[in-house]
């Protein structure tokens, strides 16, 4: 039976509502502070939580709540034991605990915030409370969510939520103060640690944000969850349900014209480029990208860096290419009206996401962090190797190659010509294989391209496959112990090679 509520909220989304049904069943209201203030605006009778314990709050509201007047009431057992105790301090139960914390992460992630500002966040009262109430679920209902205040309502004339019910909410209390312990020590963790230096532990939280059908085969279970503090970056426009395998193409895709200021069309599969172009127009590039290798592109995701109008959904429509995803940071209404009828696309607007601090991927028993790759490409840094350097127009070629390979999976091997991937070679066991698909993939069109590899030559049987295909100028990071013959090997087929001093592995 649910005979007296606390109450202390920040967010008082259907506050007034839900104390206006406990009011009406009989329960007593207990507040304290703004939620008291809400309340008997409302014209609703509330009890101060200074009145029941006798004591004011005081350091300007830090204490509130913190007395065995309110906690003696929330965790006492429902025994005769535990009751008696309570008569004899002149303590009542608590039953039911409304309360939900400080926005610590909204706080901390406005631009300009000060540390005294994030400080002032650290809920202690209302952490203390739910995990009070949470821990004794059996006797006090506690209510973190205002999602869960109809479920709470429904059930008055029945003495209160049943206990599997109990349990649910207490879980879901225990979450929510797990996930705002997570974002303090991430906070602090930074401002102690140092952006440059790993941290020495890592509190996820993360809720689910939607269940999918199936993971990478219909065996497995899969969902989407969003880390707390985080945005998910993509709205879905039109068409039917996201698969774990789209998902997984999206991110990829969605980073590839990201490194390219002019417009851009990536057309991915299996996360890897099999088509990347740049043109003076969105249509433009995307017609030349399908170039590349329109047999791969049947089923792909396809990721733009500009505004998808309808010279761009014409020309979609006339390639009549069976596209999974498509994705950009924005759509005219024309383009969104014509990519309609295309019943199976996925249409996703993308918001800039913010750059993560970390990447992370799970292993076994563990998760592998590092900083993510976001190095800026400096072409005038980059050392000329060759006795024949590049030209001008060549240098070019390469600056684009260079920005291509490093969303290609190792070993990575992208040859281009006319800012346009013409050859692909992706994830081979070894550099001279991939080089070799990239070719087969350019033929004729690797006449007068450029090569880019992920990573140095280990050996000149590389640069000697690159240059039999037509490839006149190489850029790599360089660092192989072969370097001298491989130079060498550039140098006898008159070939320009330039080492950026820096890899991008992807694997």
């Amino acid at each position: 039976m649910i005979r007296r509520a606390l109450l202390s909220v920040h967010d008082k989304t259907g506050l007034v509502e839900l104390a206006q049904h406990l009011a009406g069943a009989g329960v007593q209201l207990i507040a304290s502070g703004g939620t008291a203030r809400a309340l008997r605006a409302a014209g609703l009778e509330v009890i101060e939580v200074s009145d029941m314990t006798g004591a004011p709050e005081i350091l300007g509201g830090r204490v509130k709540t913190l007395h065995p007047a309110v906690h003696g009431g929330i965790l006492a057992r429902r025994t005769d034991e535990h009751l008696n105790e309570l008569a004899q301090h002149q303590i009542q139960p608590i039953d039911l605990v409304v309360c939900n914390l400080y926005p610590f992460a909204a706080t901390v992630a406005a631009p300009g915030v000060t540390e005294a500002d994030a400080v002032e966040q650290i809920d202690i009262g209302g952490v203390t409370l739910l995990r009070a109430a949470a821990k004794n679920f059996e006797s006090v209902v506690v209510l973190v969510d205002s999602a869960d205040h109809g479920a709470v309502l429904s059930s008055l004339h029945e003495g209160g939520p049943d206990l599997p019910t109990r349990r649910a909410l207490a879980l879901k209390a225990f979450r929510h103060t797990a996930a705002y312990d997570a974002a303090i020590a991430g906070y602090l963790g930074a401002a102690v640690e140092g952006a440059e230096t790993l941290p020495q532990e890592i509190q996820l939280s993360a809720r689910l944000l939607q269940p999918l059908r199936y993971g990478e085969n219909p065996h497995q279970r899969a969902a989407l969850y969003q880390l707390d503090g985080q945005a998910w970056p993509f709205e879905q426009l039109q068409g039917k349900e996201l698969s774990y395998n789209n998902i997984v193409d999206l991110v990829a895709a969605w980073e590839v014209p990201q490194s390219f200021s002019e417009p851009c069309c990536a057309i991915i599969k299996h996360t890897n480029p099999c088509g990347l172009a740049v043109a003076d127009t969105l249509s433009e590039a995307f017609r030349r990208a399908l170039s590349c290798d329109p047999v791969s592109a049947f089923g792909s995701i396809i990721a733009v860096n500009g505004v998808v109008d309808i010279d761009f959904a014409v020309a979609l429509a006339e390639s009549k290419l069976f596209v999974e995803v498509l994705v950009a940071p924005d759509f005219t209404e024309e383009a969104l009206v014509r990519l309609e009828r295309r019943k199976q696309c996925r249409v996703m607007r993308a918001r800039a996401p913010k750059l993560p601090s970390l990447s992370l991927r799970s292993v076994h028993g563990g998760l592998l962090v590092q900083s993510p790759d976001q190095l800026a490409v400096d072409a005038s840094a980059w050392k000329v190797a060759t006795l024949r350097p590049p030209t001008a127009a060549e240098l070019a070629q390469l600056d684009f190659a260079w920005r291509a390979v490093k969303h290609v999976k190792s070993n990575a091997i992208v040859f281009a010509r006319d800012h346009l991937c013409v050859g692909v070679g992706a994830g081979q066991m070894n550099r001279v294989d991939s080089v070799r698909i990239a070719a087969s993939r350019a033929g004729d069109r690797a006449i007068g391209a450029v090569v880019a590899s992920d990573a140095f030559f280990p050996f000149p049987d590389g640069v000697e496959a690159a240059a039999a295909a037509g490839v006149t100028a190489v850029v790599q990071p360089g660092g192989s112990m072969r370097d001298e013959e491989v130079i060498a090997a550039a140098d006898r087929l008159g070939l320009a090679m330039v080492f950026t001093g820096a890899r991008h592995f992807l694997h």
